[in-house]
């Protein structure tokens, strides 16, 4: 089954969520560091793939301001693609309880190299690493691409490779679920808001639409979508609710000016593809 087309910190991050790795660790399955977080939440916010869209994170935080959340959790790529990557660390850097580091971050450092980036990601690495400043880059490197927090687990990518797995089949969703033992495991990664259960040794699930609710009574995958560059058919910015005292899980999809952000990536000079594509949501 391809689960793609099943259907259509001003706050202060916990204690022990940064953790520095060399960027080898980082890709690697079984030497991956990971981020412990001790105090208990109960309403969670689900941020991730940001990528340097300043409007489309002010929507969402707006959004999230509105549902008295006790956390926000941000599972990485933070820069790449968009205009303000500063803008955009800064930004998460003080309403994260906690973030992770993706691949996009990592390349934008200098950490990882461009080979397996096509021509426009590359070229907006490329852009945004000349541009991040040293408090950007100093934020970023603290991150680690993985941490447990309040029983769930959390990757930028996947169990089976932190950094740079797309969970977007059956496979790479059964890896992750085998890998860990969280009742609730959250990804980034691929820009699609997914909703994944394992129950009785069958996975079911698909593409989460915005709205939709998920009660959370067997072990769970959950992908809140990005917010900076969605490509699951949806051009609004995506994030997840998620209540660990309730059990469940809320797809939110927030509208924003799609259109300052492309003019802002074209005067940027970064790729016209790029920023085209925000307003199909692909």
């Amino acid at each position: 089954m391809n689960v793609a087309l099943s259907s259509r910190c001003g706050r202060r991050r916990f204690e022990g969520t940064v953790v520095r790795q060399s960027s080898r660790a980082r890709t690697t399955q079984t030497a991956t560091p990971t981020a412990m977080v001790a105090p208990r939440t109960m309403r969670v916010a689900v941020i991730s793939d940001v990528h340097a869209n300043r409007h489309a994170l002010d929507a969402v935080l707006s959004a999230i301001d509105g549902e008295r959340v006790d956390a926000v959790w941000c599972l990485g790529d933070t820069v790449g693609y968009g205009p303000q990557p500063n803008e955009c660390c800064e930004l998460v850097r003080e309403r994260a309880d906690l973030c992770l580091i993706g691949n996009h971050d990592l390349v934008a450092l200098g950490e990882l190299t461009v080979t397996d980036f096509n021509d426009e990601a590359a070229a907006a690495a490329l852009w945004t690493s000349e541009r991040l400043s040293s408090e950007s880059k100093s934020f970023l490197r603290g991150l680690a691409p993985s941490a447990e927090a309040d029983g769930a687990a959390l990757f930028h990518a996947s169990a089976r490779d932190p950094v740079w797995e797309y969970v977007l089949s059956e496979e790479a969703a059964r890896a992750t679920f085998d890998l860990t033992s969280a009742p609730v495991v959250l990804v980034g990664h691929s820009h699609v808001a997914l909703a994944l259960a394992l129950a009785d040794g069958r996975i079911t699930g698909g593409v989460a639409a915005g709205g939709a609710e998920e009660e959370l009574a067997e072990r769970r995958l959950l992908n809140p979508g990005s917010v900076g560059q969605p490509r699951d058919g949806d051009p609004r910015a995506a994030w997840l609710l998620l209540d660990l005292e309730r059990r469940f899980a809320s797809f939110r999809r927030v509208p924003y000016p799609i259109e300052k952000t492309q003019a802002e990536m074209r005067e940027a000079g970064l790729p016209r593809l790029l920023a085209d594509r925000l307003g199909r949501g692909e």
